[in-house]
């Protein structure tokens, strides 16, 4: 009998992250439009943590996102009020965002906000900075910040006019597509980023800015492969969000990764984190780095995967191995190895060199536990010191014990309830 209101539950589940219809309508601005944000709150990636057990690229993202605001000068002062209490640090995930690497969103930071219309809910993010010394990884040099200013300054502003004359952007569709064009939605994001550019490009052009600001954008759009990322994140956040609480559900809804533990939060479970040790990297790094440089795991970008795309869709992808590693054959293997572990075939997203076979979605905890497969996530590599930034990507797992704390949960929930 359990089995089966479990069965109906997690189909239900599924159901819902696969009806979702996530759909770009503009840009905001964090203190305005993320809810329960206030001046002196900073979110981050993955679950709840405090500042003494923070990862080396989340204090410095911290650091940085201090002096963008203008709250410190520099570094010894941020660190001191970081330390101080008087900023309040959460999830991202607890505000209906999501946040790449560190994940860090500060009040005055521009977010692309994002409406689930099959359900209503939204989700926000923030604006992609690019690759290398960035502060999702944790650098904050000048730089950075100056890099940051001119976002809020500019990219922000000239793309939201840009949405208010295009209109809003079905980010399904476009994900779908970038799937039959060489993208898994985490790691490459060339198609993505391409097919954004030919949305905007001619409604870019008709709004009132200077033409030096509109060449600007244009080339900083098109120099950064991975801006598509800041995207397909805040989709798959809001076509999970609404599928959780559902009674029995053992499907997964989120998965996150703050430097220090990686976290997992079931259906069934409500808002409940199951978190462990976040795990290290095994991939390809820059010139000059070693395994000892890395910092374990980190970031929300693992909302891809626990939505069906990222690294369950690496068979759409081969040519990600060039960035984190593998052959063309292990990426095959990576995505036919997740339908394992899954309740279904994404309806939406499909794989061509699969027979546009679906994507594998919903993680069942119980598969995971009876199996041992883990989730596969492809992903970027953080130096473990403040200030550095990226230094490669490759491929992780997550600690098996959050798998197995939620089932353990689950059981004893059903229990306390008579079901068992």
């Amino acid at each position: 009998m359990i089995q089966e209101m479990i069965e109906t539950a997690n189909k239900r589940t599924v159901e819902i992250i696969m009806q979702g219809q996530p759909t770009l309508i503009g840009v905001g601005t964090a203190i305005n439009d993320v809810p329960g944000m206030t001046p002196k709150t900073l979110l981050h990636a993955g679950p709840p943590i405090t500042w003494d057990k923070m990862s080396g690229p989340l204090k410095g993202a911290i650091i940085g996102a201090l002096i963008y605001e203008g709250f410190a000068e520099n570094r010894d002062q941020a660190a001191a009020l970081a330390a101080s209490g008087g900023i309040k640090f959460d999830s991202c995930h607890h505000h209906n965002s999501v946040g790449p690497m560190a994940g860090v969103i500060s009040p005055s930071m521009p977010v692309w906000i994002i409406e689930n219309r099959a359900y209503g809910n939204k989700a926000y993010c923030t604006l992609n900075e690019g690759l290398g010394k960035v502060l999702r990884y944790g650098a904050y040099s000048s730089e950075v910040i100056e890099r940051l200013k001119w976002m809020e300054r500019v990219l922000a502003p000239v793309i939201k006019e840009t949405m208010k004359l295009h209109g809003p952007i079905d980010l399904k569709s476009m994900i779908a597509q970038v799937l039959q064009m060489g993208d898994e939605g985490h790691n490459r994001n060339k198609a993505g980023t391409s097919l954004l550019i030919r949305e905007l490009a001619p409604f870019l052009l008709q709004t009132g800015f200077d033409t030096k600001d509109k060449v600007d954008v244009l080339n900083f759009i098109n120099s950064n492969d991975h801006f598509f990322l800041n995207l397909t994140m805040p989709a798959c956040k809001a076509s999970l969000d609404p599928a959780s609480g559902i009674e029995y559900s053992t499907i997964v809804t989120t998965m996150a990764r703050n430097g220090t533990e990686f976290g997992i939060r079931v259906s069934g479970l409500g808002d409940r984190w199951f978190t462990g040790p976040a795990g290290m990297v095994k991939g390809l790094l820059f010139p000059g780095y070693s395994d000892e440089d890395a910092n374990p795991d980190i970031g929300d970008s693992v909302i891809t995967e626990t939505t069906g795309i990222g690294g369950f869709a690496m068979a759409a992808a081969p040519a990600i191995v060039q960035f984190v590693g593998g052959s063309a054959g292990d990426a095959l293997n990576f995505t036919q190895r997740m339908y394992e572990i899954t309740q279904a075939e994404n309806t939406a997203y499909k794989i061509p060199a699969l027979n546009f076979r679906g994507t594998p979605t919903g993680i069942d905890i119980r598969k995971v536990v009876e199996t041992g497969i883990l989730p596969n996530i492809n992903t970027g590599i953080a130096h473990r010191e403040p200030g550095v930034g990226q230094i490669g990507a490759g491929l992780v797992e997550p600690p098996a014990n959050c798998f197995e704390d939620a089932l353990e949960a689950m059981v004893e929930d059903l229990e306390s309830k008579g079901r068992l």
